[in-house]
């Protein structure tokens, strides 16, 4: 509840303290009733008119009339409380009443504090805004940011509504001049783009940047951080994913013909039955990967390039290989049952305890292979020593 002192307009009768209760119509009744008159209207000392009791502030000055305009001389002014620290600034129209010192003393150099303190408190002092016809002062700034700048002074800590932007706020601790909030705000703001730029990207990521980009123009992903994404399905084709981050995504189902993914991690990602035509994965670790049925044999002749590939315990089962580049690749502990792999370059690859059962070898280059412990067992074309030497 606000505490007011009232003085009649144009008398020189002494000040009478009230209580603001809950309506501008009960304060001017409790005038009538101690002053003796009828009061209709109440003013603030700089002539504006008073017509709602939230625009009182405490230990506020305030003079009633019957109903006539201000008519108060500056000679009957009565001296304001000097021991008064209130102080309410208008800011983009909304009202916002704290204390003298709140704008000094935890940020003594700011454009507030300068603005407030007495010439033997800052030697740097600047002259007030004008003030609007309550007495508040002016500042054409957006209230909204404003607001968590003056609860930071207030309790020395930064809240912002989840609806607020951060940047918006920094702008206004910067204009104000709050050294504290902009270290702050800077802080969160170089997190927030670390988050950013980490922080994978979502299936509704890449549609929107599929759907954004002319069909004329390439279209990349390299090194974007993709780890865990949902992108099955997906017509992908010819996509630049070079190392980007693909660990443990889901590409069942996509195409990914002519897409490069060289040195990308696609370790433990599912690519059940995708298109692999003509792709480019040179180096790129498949580690765990699941690449069941898959078809890498482009009709036109052209191989899929997947040489230094590291599919280690990998699953190829019923891929459709022919033609395929894996040359020094890694497939020690892989699956690759029943896989058509006619005139695949395996070429110095490591098959160690690779499991080749019911695979079509016919034509492959098999030369400097590690076939350790590799099975081979119902094979559709006879494996001849040949191939494994040439």
């Amino acid at each position: 509840m606000k505490r007011v002192i009232l003085f009649v307009n144009g008398t020189t009768v002494n000040g009478k303290a009230f209580m603001v209760t809950y309506s501008l119509e009960e304060l001017l009744k409790e005038a009538s009733m101690k002053f003796k008159i009828q009061a209709k209207r109440l003013f603030t000392p700089q002539g504006g008119e008073i017509d709602d009791c939230n625009l009182i502030r405490d230990d506020d000055l305030l003079y009633v009339s019957c109903g006539e305009d201000f008519a108060w001389s500056s000679v009957d002014l009565p001296k304001r409380n000097e021991n008064s620290d209130w102080i309410t600034l208008n800011v983009g129209g909304q009202c916002f009443s704290t204390t003298r010192s709140t704008l000094i003393n935890k940020e003594p150099t700011s454009m507030l504090a300068r603005m407030f303190a007495g010439n033997d408190q800052n030697e740097f002092r600047i002259e007030p805004s004008k003030k609007d016809k309550t007495g508040a002062y002016l500042i054409d700034r957006s209230p909204a940011y404003f607001e968590p700048i003056l609860n930071y002074l207030r309790h020395g800590q930064l809240i912002i509504d989840p609806s607020q932007n951060p940047e918006g706020v920094l702008q206004e601790a910067r204009f104000y001049g709050i050294e504290g909030a902009i270290e702050i705000l800077e802080q969160t703001a170089r997190k927030e783009h670390d988050k950013k730029h980490t922080s994978p990207l979502t299936r509704t990521d890449i549609l929107k940047s599929i759907m954004q980009t002319p069909t004329s123009a390439e279209l990349r992903f390299q090194g974007v951080n993709l780890a865990g994404a949902d992108i099955s399905r997906l017509d992908l084709r010819n996509i630049n994913f070079k190392y980007a981050n693909l660990h443990g995504c889901d590409l069942s189902g996509a195409n990914l013909t002519g897409c490069c993914l060289e040195r990308a991690d696609l370790s433990s990602a599912n690519l059940e039955g995708a298109h692999l035509v003509c792709v480019k994965m040179l180096c790129a670790n498949l580690e765990g990967a699941n690449l069941h049925a898959c078809n890498f044999e482009d009709p036109g002749g052209l191989s899929a390039n997947m040489e230094g590939v590291n599919l280690k315990n990998a699953n190829l089962e019923g891929s459709n290989m022919a033609g395929v580049n894996l040359r020094v690749a890694t497939l020690k502990n892989a699956v690759l049952k029943n896989c058509d792999l006619r005139g695949a370059i395996l070429a110095g690859a490591d098959l160690e305890c690779c499991n080749l059962s019911g695979s079509d070898l016919h034509e492959a280059n098999l030369r400097g292979a590690n076939l350790k412990n590799a099975t081979f067992e119902l094979m559709l074309t006879p494996l001849h020593m040949s191939q494994t030497i040439r």
